[in-house]
């Protein structure tokens, strides 16, 4: 190959020969006028030394002194015509007019033959970024047309090292990957180990981080018994991603159990996480659905803080969609929540989820929502077998661009021997001396019936009968008794139109009221109190059935 041609071919030269060519250069041999040496004339005049033109420098010295690995090959199989001295320093002598397949192997491992070809026959550049080669070191490897020769294609390959930025890359995503570990880990242990297991319900969740190249996010759920048979179902998402978002997480689910405790309505326990989602961090926001199941109404109470709707199949395969009331995301501040409710009768299942199993990039919501929609409808099997289904119709792989949490729940339909374990008895008290005798005279009757050994029924009738004292004592019209029984608990609750709550108190001696909440306490396994929609209270307490011998 021509050098000299090729030199030509570079940036600029042809403009500097045309300047050249405009401002021609007289040169003067001042030594035969014999005035001044040619050494004095340096020093008097201002003029710059003359610098030599690119055509005519000594194109290979300047090569083999570039600290690039630089080499060119010739004709369709790229036959070796230079090395310089870096790329023999990095790789070794190569012999001049072997093919480049044997006589750069580095190249052919590193899968460069191909990118000659696409450079000889499209004319044009082409890089193949950041390989490690067998000296240990990464290049980024550009194959550039440079010249004809003889109607054979002539491709230069530059080669940069770029070792440094490789290696500080790989920290990084080192580091990264760490971070995520750590993350996940932590955003695992937040989550419940083991899902609490209602009597009426039967329950699944999953969680699945995003992939690799997505940061974990703060998803969560949780199950939360409530007593007197009542159940509450969370699953929320922190905006945001790393172990801020995790750790934000954690603290949001503590406190929803700490709250869950007062047993306040849904929107009352959103209205207090918005402000404790403030105090943690002011520029941080998440959504939330607090739900409340409570078999005897046959119902899901609801609010949502700003999250997506509850899906909900009844036992025909029809899908409802509970889109109202939601309310802004959890630490904004200043708005009031509002319940919500969503039927759910035996043989229902209800779907809570985040964002990530529904929203796409290239998809409105709205249309992932109604793929999941389609999903529910066909799904069946147990509360896992749903779960897993919905995930994998949504296709959500290891490799996700977002966490995905998914809370399933299963209101069975019981019949036959299996029904016989959970019964219902309710009883309405008008008031009057005979309230309290009826009262006692029903809750033996219906403990009788369902066959309750002697201590238990004898335990029953005394709880049922200082509930009902102290709600005609305290309360106000009208006033139920209702006695249920499960599989694994009797629970016996008396309401009444008065909302102010009972509490336990230590009585003095010569008190003639204040026990019967305290004979309550002491012969229940739990009891509690809570208030009622549209006024008024419901007192309750439970006790655990002996388990059938085998």
């Amino acid at each position: 190959m021509n050098f000299t041609r090729w030199s030509a071919r570079l940036p600029g030269t042809q403009r500097r020969a045309a300047a050249r060519a405009d401002h021609p250069v007289t040169t003067t041999d001042r030594r035969s006028e014999g005035s001044v040496p040619a050494a004095r004339a340096e020093r008097l005049t201002d003029e710059p030394p003359p610098v030599p033109a690119v055509d005519e420098l000594p194109v290979r010295e300047v090569l083999d002194r570039v600290p690039a690995l630089v080499a060119l090959v010739h004709g369709a199989d790229h036959r070796l015509a230079y090395v310089n001295d870096a790329y023999a320093a990095a790789f070794g002598a190569r012999p001049c007019g072997e093919p480049a397949a044997k006589a750069l192997p580095e190249l052919r491992d590193l899968g460069l033959m191909p990118l000659l070809d696409q450079a000889l026959r499209s004319g044009k550049p082409r890089t193949l970024k950041s390989r490690k080669a067998p000296d240990g070191r990464s290049y980024t490897f550009t194959c550039t047309p440079a010249a004809e020769n003889n109607g054979k294609g002539t491709v230069l390959i530059f080669a940069t090292d770029v070792t440094d930025h490789a290696e500080a890359a790989e920290r990084l995503r080192t580091s990264e990957r760490r971070q995520r570990e750590t993350a996940v880990t932590l955003q695992r242990s937040l989550l419940p180990q083991e899902l609490e297991e209602p009597d009426d319900l039967r329950i699944a969740a999953t969680y699945q981080p995003g992939g690799t190249e997505a940061a974990v996010g703060g998803d969560w759920y949780d199950v939360i018994t409530l007593g007197g048979g009542r159940t509450a179902l969370v699953i929320g998402d922190v905006m945001g991603r790393g172990v801020r978002a995790a750790a934000v997480m954690g603290q949001l689910r503590t406190a929803v159990r700490a709250y869950a405790r007062l047993d306040l309505p849904p929107h009352e326990i959103l209205q207090l996480l918005d402000g404790l989602a403030t105090e943690i961090d002011a520029n941080q926001i998440a959504t939330c659905v607090y739900a409340i199941h409570d078999p005897n109404e046959g119902r899901l109470v609801y609010a949502s803080a700003g999250h997506l709707p509850i899906l909900v199949r009844d036992d025909s395969g029809t899908v409802l969609r509970a889109d109202e009331p939601t309310g802004p995301p959890l630490g904004t501040g200043g708005w009031m929540h509002a319940s919500g409710s969503i039927p759910l009768g035996p043989g229902s299942t209800a779907v809570l989820y985040t964002d990530g199993l529904v929203e796409r990039r290239d998809e409105d919501l709205d249309e992932g929502i109604a793929s999941l929609e389609r999903a529910l409808s066909g799904a069946t099997g147990t509360p896992q077998v749903v779960c897993d289904r919905l995930v994998r119709s949504a296709g959500v792989t290891a490799d996700h661009d977002d966490d995905v949490a998914v809370l399933v729940l299963q209101h069975p339909a019981r019949t036959g021997p299996d029904g016989e374990l959970f019964r219902n008895a309710a009883l309405e008290l008008l008031g009057g001396v005979e309230a309290a005798p009826r009262a006692r005279a029903f809750a033996s009757g219906v403990l009788t019936s369902w066959r309750f050994p002697p201590d238990l029924h004898d335990l029953g009738v005394l709880a049922a009968s200082e509930l009902v004292a102290n709600s005609l004592q305290h309360g106000t019209p009208p006033m139920r008794l209702r006695l249920r029984r499960t599989d694994r608990r009797l629970i016996i609750e008396v309401t009444d139109g008065d909302d102010h709550l009972p509490r336990r108190r230590r009585a003095e001696p010569g008190d003639e009221s204040g026990r019967g909440i305290a004979i309550v306490a002491t012969i229940a396994s739990q009891w509690g109190s809570r208030r009622t929609p549209g006024g008024g209270k419901a007192v309750w307490c439970e006790f655990v059935l002996p388990k059938p011998a085998d």
